[in-house]
């Protein structure tokens, strides 16, 4: 008998705390949301986050406020929202580098992005290609390749650090293919590109929004897009792994929250997402920074499922790079 009145009280529990969380997504949202951006105001992740909330407020009726956290490699701003109540109030606009990376570069990161988050939606592609100075006779990355192997060590790329995505991609490049590839890397992007426009460096790694005009002046040469796909603005420029396959790294945003959020205001957040991106104003901003917007993730489950994809790709692939955490 008092088993049986355990497991009554038990199922009344609950049912009220399913009724309550019901309740409360149905209600939500009462007030601002913070999205926190863990770089730096007008960087582009910075203004492509403050056009999608601007176009999500008014799905949602209620104000997105953005608060920029830069710092530690998006440690900063990601800690922030772990941290957060997963009401719906608190949302991350992060990188692949907060979360695919920097599990694999740290010796002690404070969160885990598949356990401490939540995915909420996919939102762009940021596009990066693999640039070289016109000197260079190389019109592709094969032939690029073979130019290193013929003097092993003679060329070397622009990167920005080497527990960066350029930087990571520089190693596999060097791992995948056999090549010695110097990899030089740069405080700032503006010194990476002006070091390969007069040839000083010879090869660079570059976010088409960076690398597009001096492409269009002839002062850089493309040879291949980062990740599995070509970019939609260059159709002709092969992707690395059309010639390396293991060379799988891209630069991607995600929108996150804390773990534990009600499956209800994760389904009508990704859905204000999907028609915030869904503007063809919007996608035209977006593309002149070099980012791609992707109808198939927007879900909260296709967005972890691709998060879970990715992040499984670079423990298997950083690891053997040599790469020393820190």
């Amino acid at each position: 008998m008092k088993t049986l009145d355990r497991r009554a009280l038990l199922s009344c529990l609950a049912g009220s705390l399913l009724v309550d969380t019901a309740a409360r997504a149905q209600s939500w949202p009462q007030k601002p949301i913070t999205v926190v951006v863990p770089q730096s105001a007008g960087s582009s992740p910075d203004i492509l986050c403050r056009m999608i909330a601007e176009r999500m407020a008014r799905s949602l009726g209620q104000q997105l406020v953005v608060e920029n956290k830069p710092g530690a490699a998006n440690v900063v701003g990601t800690q922030a929202v772990v941290r957060a109540a997963p009401d719906g109030y608190a949302l991350l606009f992060t990188t692949s580098a907060g979360l695919v990376t920097n599990p694999f570069t740290f010796k002690k990161l404070s969160y885990d992005p598949l356990r401490d988050l939540s995915a909420v939606a996919f939102i762009a592609r940021s596009n990066q290609v693999i640039v070289v100075n016109p000197s260079v006779k190389a019109t592709s990355l094969a032939e690029l390749i073979a130019l290193e192997k013929e003097k092993p060590g003679s060329l070397s790329i622009a990167v920005d650090g080497p527990r960066n995505l350029s930087g990571i991609l520089g190693q596999a490049i060097n791992k995948a293919a056999g090549t010695r590839f110097v990899l030089v890397p740069y405080n700032t992007i503006s010194s990476a590109v002006q070091d390969t426009v007069t040839g000083r460096t010879e090869v660079a790694i570059l976010s088409v929004s960076v690398a597009e005009a001096h492409i269009e002046e002839k002062a850089l040469r493309p040879i291949a897009a980062a990740g599995t796909r070509r970019i939609a603005s260059m159709p002709d420029l092969p992707a690395i792994t059309e010639i390396l396959p293991s060379a799988d790294l891209q630069a991607w945003f995600m929108m996150m929250a804390p773990a534990g959020l009600p499956a209800a205001i994760a389904e009508q957040l990704a859905k204000a997402v999907s028609q915030a991106t869904a503007d063809p104003e919007l996608q035209r901003a977006a593309a002149k920074l070099g980012f791609e917007f992707e109808a198939d993730a927007t879900t909260p489950a296709s967005a972890a499922a691709f998060l879970r994809s990715q992040y499984d790709s670079a423990a298997k692939l950083i690891p053997t790079l040599g790469i020393e955490p820190q």
